[in-house]
């Protein structure tokens, strides 16, 4: 069966992307400090295909939320005092959707991605509030283009998507119980990262979900990231290593991604990562992720051009012994005259596990981010 859900609030971004990208939202002070505001649209036009079924719906992309954000710096001294805030807009969202229809939950304190307080300076970088753990992102470094659109996380269109098995009953797991990169998150934490010695950084956090009642968990992370350039080649690095402690119960995640671009727009990503988790009846989950891309600025006068393929193998995921394969494709355009990137995705995922033999799920996405 094919359906269309009725084009939500998610519409108003999609007309957003035909306007002009404004001047910049900045004011600077005189002592060296400035306001601005910024944010995005992102909708895209998303079908899955479970084998049996296709669902086609217009939706705000969860792989990059529209959002808006206010961000202050202020120089004191030797150092800098940073303040930022920003909220997702609460549009209908890829994650809220599935073959029983969509679960979209509005506006909710959970769309507050930073309330973040920083001091910075030559001794480093010191951060309390609602924002980034050490951890987060540290599973997808990626220096390609295509990477606005094709990257290690995989199930940012079709998150609550079941697996249909051959029977055709929607037995199997949601795809994202079977696909996760194990990156980090934000939390409300207090952070302390290194200055930069020679293109290496490393940071420790520790923090807990104060956007959600129902988690009491402590989280605490370490991780080092390295970039440089080397000519014209570009080299990027992470690894982390984070804990999940929920009343003596811990779960634990070493996760790393590193991404080369070479001066002829071909570029190589991977990444990996592993799982120990305490709790009685949880697997160990493992993966590993590799993308080739390649980005030129002179296939078309709008601006650069990404293409890119990438594959991803997991293993225990959901339950001990299960599969989970899957390989996609994507392109990317950026139009500079309005500051947008126009995508398109194919992506195909595989999972196995002793319970039934499930279906193939297939998706397509179609989308543009406009930023202001």
């Amino acid at each position: 069966m094919k359906r269309l859900l009725q084009i939500s609030t998610a519409a108003a971004g999609l007309c957003a992307i035909a306007v002009p990208a404004s001047a910049e939202l900045r004011y600077d002070n005189k002592s060296g400090g400035y306001v601005e505001i910024y944010g995005q649209f992102n909708p895209a036009i998303i079908s899955v295909d479970d084998g049996q079924q296709t669902e086609t719906n217009l939706l705000d992309y969860d792989l990059s939320r529209s959002r808006v954000g206010l961000r202050l710096m202020q120089p004191i001294g030797a150092n800098t005092f940073g303040f930022r805030f920003e909220a997702g807009l609460g549009f209908p969202n890829s994650t809220e959707v599935n073959q029983f229809g969509s679960d979209y939950s509005g506006w909710t304190r959970a769309d507050l991605r930073h309330v973040d307080f920083w001091l910075e300076g030559s001794w480093g970088k010191l951060s309390t509030g609602q924002g980034s753990m050490v951890a987060d992102g540290a599973a997808e470094t990626d220096l390609s283009y295509v990477g606005t659109a094709l990257y290690s996380y995989t199930a940012d269109a079709n998150a609550g998507f079941l697996f249909r098995d051959t029977a055709g009953v929607l037995s199997g797991p949601a795809v994202a119980s079977a696909f996760d990169n194990l990156d980090g998150s934000r939390r409300g934490r207090i952070r302390y990262d290194t200055p930069d010695l020679n293109g290496f950084t490393a940071g420790i956090a520790w923090g807990q979900n104060i956007l959600s009642s129902g988690d009491d968990a402590d989280y605490y992370d370490i991780g080092l990231r390295y970039g440089q350039e080397f000519g014209s080649t570009n080299f990027a690095a992470s690894l982390a290593y984070q804990v999940r402690d929920d009343a003596g119960a811990e779960r634990s995640d070493v996760i790393g991604s590193a991404s080369v671009l070479l001066d002829s727009g071909i570029s190589v990503t991977v990444a990996g990562g592993s799982r120990d988790n305490d709790a009685a009846g949880s697997s160990d989950p493992s993966y590993y992720y590799a993308k080739i891309g390649y980005e030129t600025d002179s296939w078309l006068p709008w601006g650069k051009t990404g293409l890119g393929v990438h594959y991803y193998d997991g293993e225990d995921f959901n339950v001990a012994g299960s599969s989970t394969k899957g390989w996609g494709i994507g392109a990317v355009q950026k139009v500079d005259s309005i500051n947008t990137d126009i995508y398109l995705t194919y992506q195909e995922y595989e999972y196995e596990d002793a319970a039934a033999t499930y279906q193939d799920l297939t998706t397509w996405v179609l989308g543009a981010r406009w930023r202001f």
